[in-house]
């Protein structure tokens, strides 16, 4: 800050110069001062000093003032000593006190001068720094692709975006695994993909990827991906995680709705939307329907490019009376009840969520994966007997213990017997096994 000091630099201006060293250099004056009159008056005991009240003075001792040059003007007296000031000293301290606002003053005016000055090259100054601000950006970009390995992007006046093999840097950046890139083709005959699969599967990266790969292209970077080639984008709209704004009274799912009626808003058909789970916030039956709605909104009134994820497998329905509605899921595999995520996307629907070996591979309680198998099994049990969702659960007590414990005793028996080889069992080990499985099971 100006009015702080130091915006000039040294050796700019010779008075501003010595101002500053009055200040800076006062201590060494002083005590060569000291030892100037110690030398002058034969007192070894003389000393220079300062207060906030009398400013600055020389000290001698009472019985020295028969012998104190005549220049010594008494300033202060003390019990046993006496304050002098001398006009060498007056003339240093006139300055001194004042030296560091007068150093301020003609820093302030010097600054004005010199923007006074600059003024008549203003013009020059900003094309300076806009292009070197341009230099920047673009040599980044240089250094980026190159580095990174991006491709350059196709700009075209026909609409659609077409990306082939491609990734997201800063996922990809992160993983220790190698990331698998993902085609995508849209166009006026598919404008909008429905995009299944399980949880952590990769629906939300890919779905990102591409919105970025869309931005980087318009900013004139490369994009991360073997090959693309855009059409008109006007605008990018994104509704894609949780969040809330509780000082404004909005809860998550308000948040989630706010952002959404402002893309069916705006959107045009130039324009490219990533949504990811809408309606997930409220019952199944509401987010359902509000999903539903949005589909049909954003593919027969907006017209947009649009990537669509979802949990909502009878979203899937849609397809056949949506002409430009294509259906995408995300591949994974169960392989001994543990599930293998491809992160591939491919042709057609989902089979399944997948959402209890997401929950058993985040750490679930045993007896809660199990618990939750049994709740699922009669859910769909229900659905396809009654077509009711809730049907079969009148006699399925929730996390009843006994069965809880009676499900978890089960698998843990059933998982070391799958993992058995009985023929490289002698007849001790076999024994042993007997009383392990037994007490496993929990009997007597």
């Amino acid at each position: 800050m100006i009015r702080e000091g130091g915006a000039i630099a040294a050796s700019y201006d010779a008075e501003l110069d010595r101002l500053r060293g009055l200040t800076a250099d006062a201590a060494e004056w002083l005590s060569d001062l000291e030892q100037r009159e110690r030398a002058r008056t034969g007192i070894a005991t003389l000393k220079v000093g300062y207060n906030r009240i009398h400013g600055y003075f020389i000290e001698a001792g009472r019985a020295a003032g028969d012998v104190l040059p005549a220049d010594y003007q008494r300033r202060q007296t003390l019990k046993n000593a006496e304050r002098y000031i001398t006009p060498e000293l007056k003339a240093f301290e006139d300055e001194a006190l004042t030296s560091q606002s007068r150093a301020l003053k003609l820093e302030r005016a010097l600054f004005e001068e010199l923007c006074e000055w600059l003024c008549a090259f203003a013009s020059q100054l900003r094309a300076s720094a806009a292009a070197l601000a341009e230099l920047d950006v673009l040599a980044t970009f240089a250094e980026r692709n190159i580095a990174l390995g991006f491709c350059r992007p196709l700009l075209d006046t026909a609409p659609g975006i077409e990306i082939e093999g491609g990734w997201h840097p800063v996922v990809a950046a992160a993983t220790t695994t190698p990331f698998v890139p993902n085609d995508l083709a849209l166009d006026d005959a598919r404008r909008m993909l429905i995009i299944t699969g399980p949880n952590m599967g990769g629906k939300s990266t890919y779905m990102r990827q591409t919105a970025l790969i869309a931005l980087l292209a318009y900013t004139g970077c490369g994009v991360p991906a073997n090959g693309a080639r855009l059409g008109p984008i006007d605008r990018i709209f994104t509704r894609i995680g949780a969040s809330d704004d509780l000082s404004a009274g909005r809860s998550t799912f308000m948040v989630e709705m706010v952002e959404t009626a402002a893309i069916l808003a705006q959107a045009t058909e130039r324009s490219f939307v990533i949504l990811d789970e809408v309606g997930r916030g409220t019952s199944t039956y509401d987010g359902l329907a509000i999903a539903w709605a949005v589909v049909e909104g954003i593919h027969e009134t907006n017209r947009c490019r649009c990537l669509f994820a979802t949990h909502y497998h009878e979203l899937t329905r849609l397809a056949d009376s949506l002409d430009a509605l294509s259906l995408h899921h995300v591949r994974a595999k169960e392989y001994k009840g543990d599930l293998v995520l491809l992160h591939e996307l491919a042709d057609g629907p989902a089979d399944r969520s997948y959402g209890i070996a997401v929950a058993k591979l985040a750490g679930l309680p045993p007896q809660v994966v199990a618990r939750a198998s049994a709740v699922l099994a009669k859910l769909e049990k229900g659905r396809a007997e009654t077509g009711g969702l809730a049907a079969g659960l009148g006699d399925l007590p929730l996390f009843s213990a006994a069965i809880d414990a009676a499900e978890a005793k089960v698998d843990a028996v059933r998982e070391k017997l799958t993992d058995l080889d009985i023929d490289a069992l002698s007849p001790r080990a076999a024994l042993d096994l007997l009383y392990e499985l037994k007490r496993a099971a929990g009997e007597s």
